[in-house]
């Protein structure tokens, strides 16, 4: 009997750790368009210090040891035929400008088993654009610098990507003004309060301004629907703007050298996918299984599938509920349901230089001092347990 082919669609963080946990299962086959592994996490440290974040966070496939069983493709996903069981994909043929990896080859790859972890488009920092090596470096870069030159900074949204740009701008460039702006009475509203309690006092003793109840008015462009394919979007720059940021609330209009927005508008990375598949939003109905009804063998992961109104299935262990049900399913046995958390939990500010908090549900904070979040939390913990072994990059 022939080992199974499994497609996974979308490397992003939850998709590399699909891929990873189901390379012994079949023959897997991950779609991304990236060169490499870029991820979405840690916005703060991504705009202050970017050499730190590319270290951890930008990561070649070829040095993940489980990947090395894992078929690259490098191309966009544009289109899903249920019936004849193919993924079609753009390939990536590096001949346009401006870093994207221009319009390719289109191939089909033919599955037993796809899994659906496209992610979201959320802001400039993640994005479905097809792109070679000089487009990922041009996002990582030009965000900094611009955030470099500026006298001030607003910061706008309520949620841990804004609290983190908020801690790690304020504490690389202490002479900065920096602002956080976001419409409840508090910020991180899906963390336990015992949590802001926290990350307020170390916002405070940053010097980071804190100004409750300011809602944003939003600019044109920000927070639309579902996006259309996978290489459509060109860069997403209104995202991080100089204009005049009015609010709904009735404060007085704010201006700042860079406004940067952090407010959780997220687009679905779906357009690629059969309308019927899709919620209201875009995303991707699933069963508490994370298969897609209607569809033995299609799964989806990850923030582009609706398993809760947060989505917690990106975090949380999902990627090896996923890889499980895939093997129970194709064993003929029972797939186990997801439990979503009822709380985000994790770290919120990311590595300051005097460590990391990480959070617990119930709210009680852990400090990782600097050397240990760096030697056990990266290097053993997450490089090495988490994602099967990280080769050391080439000198």
């Amino acid at each position: 009997m022939s080992r199974p082919r499994i497609v996974v669609a979308g490397l992003g963080d939850t998709g590399v750790l699909t891929a990873i946990a189901l390379r012994r299962l079949g023959d897997v086959v991950g779609v991304t368009a990236k060169p490499e592994f870029v991820s979405g996490q840690e916005l703060g440290l991504r705009l202050a210090r970017p050499e730190a974040w590319t270290r951890d966070y930008r990561i070649d496939y070829g040095r993940f040891r489980g990947l090395d069983r894992v078929r690259i493709v490098h191309g966009s996903a544009t289109a899903l035929d249920t019936e004849n069981r193919t993924v079609r994909v753009r390939l990536a043929d590096g001949s346009a400008g401006k870093g994207s990896a221009g319009d390719g080859t289109v191939v089909e790859e033919p599955y037993d088993v796809v899994v659906i972890a496209t992610g979201v488009t959320n802001g400039f920092w993640r994005h479905p654009t097809l792109q070679d090596s000089r487009g990922v470096d041009a996002d990582i870069s030009l965000p900094h610098q611009r955030i470099a030159g500026a006298e001030s900074v607003a910061i706008i949204g309520g949620g841990a990507a804004a609290l983190s740009s908020a801690a790690q701008v304020a504490e690389r460039w202490p002479d900065k003004i920096v602002d956080l702006y976001f419409p409840g009475d508090r910020a991180l509203p899906h963390h336990h309060h015992l949590v802001w309690d926290r990350v307020r006092s170390r916002l405070e003793s940053l010097g980071v301004g804190l100004h409750p109840g300011h809602r944003a008015e939003l600019p044109g462009g920000i927070g639309g629907g579902r996006s259309g394919s996978h290489d459509d979007l060109d860069d997403d720059d209104e995202h991080l703007t100089s204009a005049t940021v009015s609010w709904t609330t009735g404060q007085a209009p704010t201006t700042a050298d860079v406004v940067v927005w952090a407010i959780g508008r997220v687009s679905p990375n779906t357009g690629w996918l059969p309308a019927e598949m899709l919620d209201d939003r875009g995303f991707v109905r699933v069963e508490p299984t994370l298969r897609v009804p209607g569809h033995s063998d299609v799964f989806a992961v990850g923030d582009v599938a609706a398993t809760d109104p947060l989505r917690t299935s990106a975090r949380n262990r999902g990627h090896l509920l996923a890889a499980r049900n895939i093997r129970a399913h194709l064993a003929g046995s029972p797939l186990r349901e997801y439990q979503p958390p009822r709380r985000r939990w994790g770290s919120v500010l990311g590595p300051l230089s005097d460590g990391l908090i990480v959070f617990t549900p119930p709210g009680q904070g852990i400090r990782v001092p600097a050397p240990a979040s760096d030697v056990v939390l990266q290097r053993l913990i997450t490089h090495q347990l988490i994602y099967g072994g990280v080769r050391r990059r080439a000198r």
